[in-house]
């Protein structure tokens, strides 16, 4: 029989425990435990003593649970038979998952059935090792990642469809939406699954959901996608429409506010009111006017003249004076032209500038 003096972990990083090949041992062999890890002897189908990170003389005084059991003589160095299982407390990062057939639910927004896979990854922990041995490992030398997904694969499946369908539909995620969701997603599942993995001495220290993986060839799936983008491009194009609106609006305001402000300042310069300027205009139509003979139009004319102030109204005003007066008027009347009639009143023969009587029938100049 050989005794092993000196007992130690001998695994790698991803197994979760691992049994030490030798099971005959003696009071005075020493056991190491490194950092992260806890060694548990196990007897008779009983875990045992167990150790952390350190060394360890095994000693009838370390190994009480032993002691009682086979009765080890005290003092002096005592064989004794017993399994050694080294406990992985490391976080297990990197491990796969996904769904072997898709989850069939009704789409909660839209309430059409849907069918969807998932996958991602997840890491664990073992946070009791003496649970995690007595249930799961049994007589096994070693559990590793790919085994211990083994044992849980065939539950994970049926809990994790669960979970996703019921995440989706209690957060009423969208469908379409489920990529901007995958946080909230993730730890809706975890939370989910948590308590499962607690049953066995292990914590699910993350879980993420990476992909959903949608059925793009359902034609009912396709119909309600593009009638949900197009809900959403009508909105958006109603949207820039609104801005494009408001934009334009802004810069006419502006554009007017500068061309009244450019208007004022030419008339502050040339020194006219606005009030006076729009005299000018109305003064300007009355003259163009074919009727502008009229009496009619003559009295709007002179009353809008009549409201320009200053020299430029009464020299405006007489000019529509003068402009709107008979012809007849203008040339015949002497008191209004202040000179003599260039016309014989009786034959209409024209006087020369010394005539002081008609030469045609006689009649005297006036």
């Amino acid at each position: 029989m050989t005794v092993i003096d000196v007992i130690k972990y001998e695994g790698d990083n991803q197994t979760f425990i691992w049994k030490y090949p030798v099971e005959d041992f003696n009071t005075s062999s020493q056991l190491v435990v490194h950092e992260s890890q806890e060694a548990i002897f196990f007897l008779d189908g009983q875990a045992l003593d167990s150790f952390g990170p350190g060394r360890h003389s095994l000693e009838t005084s370390n190994i009480p649970l032993i002691n009682k059991v086979i009765n080890l003589p005290s003092g002096g160095t005592s064989p004794f038979h017993a399994e050694v299982y080294f406990i992985n407390l490391v976080e297990q990062m990197g491990i796969a998952w996904g769904t072997n057939s898709r989850v069939q639910f009704l789409e909660p927004n839209y309430g059409f059935p849907l069918s969807v896979g998932a996958s991602g990854e997840m890491a664990i922990a073992v946070r009791n090792g003496r649970k995690l041995l007595i249930k799961l490992v049994g007589t096994e030398a070693i559990l590793s990642q790919t085994k211990l997904i083994t044992y849980f694969k065939a539950f994970l499946q049926t809990k994790i469809k669960s979970a996703v369908a019921q995440s989706i539909q209690s957060q009423q995620i969208c469908i379409f939406e489920t990529d901007l969701k995958l946080d909230e997603l993730s730890q809706e599942i975890k939370t989910r699954l948590a308590p499962i993995f607690e049953e066995y001495g292990l914590e699910l220290t993350q879980l993420m959901v990476t992909a959903i993986v949608k059925p793009e060839d359902d034609p009912i799936y396709q119909k309600f996608k593009d009638l949900y983008f197009r809900q959403y491009a009508d909105i958006r194009e109603s949207e820039i429409n609104q801005q494009v609106a408001i934009v334009n609006q802004e810069t006419e305001a502006k554009r007017t506010i500068i061309e009244a402000q450019a208007k004022a300042n030419k008339r502050a310069i040339e020194g006219y009111t606005y009030h006076q300027e729009r005299s000018f205009d109305v003064a300007e139509k009355v003259a163009s006017n074919e009727a502008v003979g009229e009496f009619a139009n003559a009295g709007i004319g002179m009353g809008v003249i009549a409201g320009v102030g200053g020299p430029i109204g009464s020299t405006v005003s007489t000019a529509m004076t003068e402009a709107i007066r008979p012809v007849d008027s203008r040339e015949s009347s002497p008191v209004q032209q202040g000179a003599r009639a260039a016309f014989c009143p009786n034959c209409g023969k024209a006087f020369s500038e010394s005539d002081l009587f008609c030469s045609r029938c006689g009649t005297k100049r006036v």
